[in-house]
């Protein structure tokens, strides 16, 4: 399988992840050292993917997919 046919799969893939879910949370670590002091903070972000950038995303890898077909 060529390399154009591997990022067609994930972008497929990432695209009903992003339908099925609709939103993806991360946590954001910082670190701030001051002299003796040391300090974390953790903070949790969310990120929501609209619904037409996941169909968009499906209809793109499709397009992709059968392009690769024909040549």
């Amino acid at each position: 399988m060529s390399a154009a046919g591997i990022v067609t799969i994930v972008l497929i893939a990432a695209a009903i992840f992003a339908l099925v879910y609709g939103k993806f949370r991360f946590t954001s670590v910082h670190d701030t050292k001051v002299g003796p002091i040391a300090m974390k903070v953790n903070e949790k972000q969310t990120v929501n993917v609209p619904e037409w950038a996941g169909w968009g995303a499906i209809v793109i890898g499709g397009l992709l997919l059968f392009a690769g077909r024909k040549s």
